[in-house]
């Protein structure tokens, strides 16, 4: 059986990108912009995207500011995401976004995106997407890395019986 693939959202005012995992839960991949009409219209499409890739998991991006204080921005976020669980039935988990918009910028000048070409704004939400997926899943593989290492060290020679 497959593994489970995840739905990463950078939600923004204007734009929400979209990225999945691939079909096997071993990369991220960017998938599409969203171009906001309202909240209706967005939830409608992201509930026909999840029923297509069979979506299990769905991860919101949580705009916090540096320090880590909530931002203006994170209540709508917040909001959005609560109407997206409820819509779809499907666990929708805010995923710390912090730096994953200058990660993508990074990412596309890197790869040769011009910063005023007009197709960037067609796929910087996307890259940012991939960040904060990409953010989880390393996060995840850390602690099952931790875990296989606690359960396979011995008891230390102190430890009580």
């Amino acid at each position: 059986m497959p593994p489970d693939r995840i739905l990463a959202l950078d939600v923004g005012k204007v734009r929400v990108g979209v990225a999945i995992t691939d079909p096997l839960g071993y990369t991220a991949q960017p998938l599409l912009t969203i171009w906001r009409k309202s909240l209706g219209e967005d939830l409608r499409s992201l509930v026909r995207l999840c029923r297509k890739h069979e979506v299990a998991r769905i991860l919101v991006g949580n705009p916090l500011y540096l320090s880590g204080d909530l931002s203006p921005w994170t209540k709508k976020v917040h909001e959005f995401a609560e109407a997206l669980h409820l819509r779809t039935e499907i666990p929708v988990e805010l995923w710390d976004e912090r730096l994953s918009s200058r990660a993508a910028h990074e990412i596309l000048n890197e790869a040769g995106y011009e910063r005023d070409r007009r197709d960037r704004k067609q796929i910087i939400d996307q890259v940012a997407a991939v960040v904060i997926l990409r953010g989880w899943m390393d996060a995840r593989e850390q602690a099952e890395a931790r875990a296989r290492l606690e359960r396979s060290e011995p008891a230390s020679p102190d430890a009580a019986v």
